[in-house]
């Protein structure tokens, strides 16, 4: 379900302050990389993901096949940073960047 408006600036507001989770260099997407996006997802929620590849299209190429593959929902893309999101059913008020925003 495509996020509203509403929501993504909710969640622009909230990545703001947030370091990347998962950085990708030159090697791109790999087995283990997309298993550590799916574990980040599942604890935070939200997350930002720093893209070290240098043409704007190929970062592209790579957030839309990572958000394809974790079937998750991309918030916004600034230069090398993405933010995407996948809500979890359970989330732990810990872990989870969107619990731990609406204190």
């Amino acid at each position: 379900m495509p996020l509203s408006n509403e929501q993504k600036r909710q969640y622009k507001a909230i990545a703001h302050n947030l370091n990347p989770i998962v950085i990708i260099g030159d090697k791109g997407l790999s087995e283990g990389l997309l298993a550590e996006v799916d574990r980040a997802l599942n604890d935070h929620e939200l997350i930002k993901i720093k893209i070290n590849i240098g043409e704007k299209e190929d970062r592209q190429v790579i957030v839309d096949e990572l958000v394809s593959s974790s079937q998750s929902e991309l918030v916004q893309i600034i230069g090398k940073m993405a933010i995407i999101v996948r809500r979890n059913p359970k989330p732990n008020p810990k872990l989870s960047n969107i619990l731990k925003a609406a204190q």
